[in-house]
C-alpha cells in the first residue's frame, strides 16, 4: 500500500508530506486547492511521462517521492530481487523532473529507468480519474478492460506474439513471389543463351587455336609446294643435297687417315646427312596433314564467326563469355531456390495459421465467456449505485475477410494483432432505451457510476493494492452520492482505497480525511494537506462541504450527524 508522499516544488505545492493508512481515505478541500495535482504527482510515481511545466515556478527542479509498504512475495517485490535491490524494508520511488525537461528516477535509492519504475509499480496502484472516465468511452479500450477482467492477458500477448511472426513471413513470401514471377519472366531468354553457349561447345583458347588454323588454310597450296620442293631438293631428286652431301662425306672419311680432322669434318658431314634426312620426313608427315580442301576453310570460317559473335554478346572474350555462362547458371538455380525458400516459408506460415487459429477461438471463448460474466457483476454494481434499471452488456463483433493478405482462421474470422474480436461496451440507463455505445449515452454522473462498478469488478481480479479515485462524484448527487460512498467503503475492505471528492455523502464513509488548502503568501501560492485526526476537524470540514464558507450550527450538527450515520 502506499504509506507516504512527499512533493516538492511541483505546481502550486512548495513542499507537503503525506501519511496514508490503510482503508478508506479522503482528500477534500476547495477547487483549485490542488488535490488533482497529487493524484498526478502519483501517476508520475507510477511511471507516466513528466513534463518540465510541472516544476514550480522559479525553481530548478520538482522532487517527488513514494513509500510503498510491499509483501515479500508480491510481484513488486520478486522484480526488485531480480534486479539486484533491495525490497525488505519496501520501496521508496522518487524522481526527479528538472525545468529543462530532463527526468530521473530513483528506485530504493539506485537510479533507474522510467520502464523499470512502470513494472514494478504496475500492480501497486491503479488510477481512476477524469481521464481514465474518457478513456472509457473509447472502444478500443473496451477490449483491454476486458482482457483485464478475465484474465487473458498473457493468451493475448501469445495472439500478438504469433502475428507479429506471420506478417514478416507472409511480406516475405510475397516478395519472393514478385521476385519469381520476375524470373520466370526471363527464364525463357535465360535458359536460351545458356543452351546458345552450351550447344557452341567452345573450347579454352579455342579462337586463338582457330585464328592459326585458318591462317594455314588460306596458305594451303603455297605451303604444300614450298614442302614438296623442299622434301625434293633435300632427298628426292638426283643429285640432292642428301646425296651430294653424302659424296662429300665418303671423300672424307677415305682421306681421314691422313689426318684426324678430316675425319672429324667427316663425321660432322655424316651428321648434317642424318639430319637432312629427319628433315625430310617431318616435312613429308607435315605435307600428308595439309588440308587442300576448302570446304575445311569454309568451317573454320563459321567457325570463327559463330564464336566472334558469342564472344560481342557476352563479353568480348571467351574469359568473359565463359563468366557470363555460369552467371546465368546461377541466376537459372536461383528461380528453384526461391521455390524451394517459398515452400519452406509457406509451411511455417502454415504451422503458426494453425496455432494462431487455435489461440484466437480459444481467447475469444474466454473473453465471451468473462463478457457474461462481467456484464452480470457490473449490473449487480450498477444497482448499487442506484442505476438498478440501467443495462450493461459486452457486445461482440468478428469480420468475415476473403483478402489473402489478411491473418484469418479457418472459417474466414480475421484476426488482428489483439485477436479475433471486437468488444463494445453498451448501456441503456433507463428501461425502454435500447442498449447503445457509452460515447453515445452516458452522462458525467452515469460516467462516474459506471467506472466505480467496473473498478469494483475489476478489483476482484487484481492484485492492485491501491485504488486512487479522481472525480468519482462527478456529476453525482444525493442518494446516488450515498451509494458510490458505500461501495468506496466496501472496496477499502480489501483495497487501500484514497478518494477526491467535493461530496459530504462520499467523505463520511472515509476512515481518514485530509484537508487540502492553498494561501497566498508573498504573492505565491501554496498549498497545504492537514490530516483530520480530531473529530472536530472532521465536523468543520463535512460542515464546509455542505455549506461552504459560511459554517452554521446547523450544518455542523447535519455534518456530526453524517458522520455518525456513517459509522453506525
Amino acid at each position: 500500500m502506499l504509506s507516504q508522499l512527499t512533493i516538492k516544488n511541483f505546481a502550486i505545492i512548495d513542499d507537503i508530506r503525506i501519511s496514508f493508512e490503510d482503508g478508506f481515505s479522503v482528500l477534500t478541500g476547495e477547487t483549485g486547492a490542488g488535490k488533482s495535482i497529487i493524484i498526478e504527482a502519483v501517476n508520475l510515481l507510477l511511471g507516466s511521462r513528466a513534463s518540465a511545466d510541472l516544476v514550480r515556478a522559479g525553481r530548478d527542479a520538482a522532487e517527488l517521492e513514494a513509500f510503498f509498504d510491499i509483501d515479500a512475495q508480491s510481484r513488486a517485490a520478486m522484480i526488485l530481487k531480480d534486479q539486484g535491490i533491495d525490497g525488505s524494508d519496501g520501496l521508496i520511488v522518487r524522481r526527479i523532473i528538472s525545468s529543462s525537461g530532463t527526468s530521473r528516477v530513483f528506485i530504493n535509492s539506485r537510479q533507474s529507468t522510467l520502464d523499470l519504475l512502470k513494472q514494478v509499480t504496475s500492480n501497486l496502484a491503479g488510477i481512476s480519474s477524469q481521464h481514465a472516465h474518457q478513456g472509457l468511452l473509447k472502444e478500443e479500450n473496451h477490449l483491454d478492460i476486458l482482457d483485464d477482467f478475465a484474465g487473458t492477458i498473457d493468451l493475448k500477448n501469445e495472439v500478438r506474439k504469433l502475428y507479429q511472426t506471420i506478417i514478416p513471413l507472409k511480406r516475405k513470401i510475397r516478395e519472393l513471389q514478385n521476385s519469381l514471377d520476375t524470373k520466370k519472366k526471363e527464364q525463357d531468354f535465360l535458359e536460351f543463351q545458356i543452351n546458345e553457349i552450351s550447344d557452341a561447345v567452345i573450347l579454352l583458347n579455342e579462337d586463338e587455336e582457330l585464328e592459326k588454323k585458318r591462317e594455314i588454310l588460306l596458305n594451303a597450296s603455297k605451303i604444300f609446294e614450298a614442302v614438296n620442293r623442299s622434301i625434293h631438293e633435300i632427298h628426292d631428286r638426283e643429285g640432292s643435297l642428301s646425296e651430294r652431301l653424302s659424296f662429300l662425306r665418303n671423300d672424307m672419311e677415305k682421306v681421314s687417315a691422313a689426318d684426324e680432322r678430316l675425319g672429324k669434318i667427316a663425321g660432322q658431314l655424316s651428321s648434317i646427312v642424318f639430319d637432312l634426312q629427319d628433315i625430310a620426313g617431318e616435312l613429308r608427315d607435315f605435307s600428308s596433314c595439309i588440308d587442300l580442301d576448302p570446304a575445311s576453310l569454309e568451317m573454320t570460317d563459321q567457325r570463327l564467326h559463330l564464336i566472334s559473335k558469342l564472344k560481342r554478346k557476352y563479353g568480348g572474350s571467351l574469359d568473359a563469355l565463359f563468366d557470363e555462362y555460369e552467371a546465368m547458371q546461377t541466376r537459372l538455380s536461383q528461380t528453384t531456390q526461391i521455390e524451394t525458400q517459398i515452400k519452406i516459408f509457406e509451411k511455417d506460415v502454415h504451422g503458426f495459421l494453425k496455432e494462431i487459429d487455435q489461440k484466437a477461438k480459444k481467447l475469444s471463448i474466454l473473453r465471451k465467456t468473462a463478457g457474461e460474466n462481467l456484464s452480470k457483476l457490473a449490473r449487480n454494481e450498477l444497482d448499487a449505485l442506484e442505476m438498478g434499471k440501467a443495462k450493461f452488456e459486452v457486445a461482440f463483433s468478428i469480420q468475415i475477410t476473403n483478402d489473402p493478405e489478411d491473418i484469418a482462421t479457418a472459417d474466414l474470422e480475421k484476426i488482428w494483432p489483439e485477436g479475433m474480436d471486437r468488444v463494445s461496451f453498451l448501456l441503456s440507463p433507463n428501461p425502454g432505451e435500447a442498449l447503445k455505445p457509452l460515447v453515445k449515452i452516458a452522462s458525467g454522473g452515469e460516467l462516474s457510476r459506471i467506472v466505480l462498478a467496473l473498478k469494483a469488478v475489476l478489483s476482484t481480479t487484481k492484485s492492485l493494492e491501491t485504488l486512487i479515485f479522481d472525480e468519482v462524484d462527478a456529476g453525482i448527487g444525493g442518494a446516488a452520492s450515498e451509494k458510490v460512498g458505500i461501495k468506496l467503503k466496501q472496496l477499502s475492505q480489501k483495497h487501500q482505497v484514497i478518494c477526491i471528492t467535493h461530496l459530504a455523502q462520499i467523505a463520511k464513509y472515509a476512515e481518514n480525511q485530509f484537508r487540502i488548502s492553498k494561501k497566498v503568501i508573498d504573492g505565491r501560492t501554496f498549498t497545504t494537506i492537514v490530516p483530520l485526526a480530531e473529530e472536530n476537524a472532521r465536523i468543520e470540514e463535512i460542515a464546509r462541504m455542505i455549506g461552504g464558507t459560511h459554517i452554521t450550527n446547523v450544518t455542523l450538527t447535519h455534518a456530526k450527524e453524517l458522520l455518525e450515520q456513517a459509522s453506525s
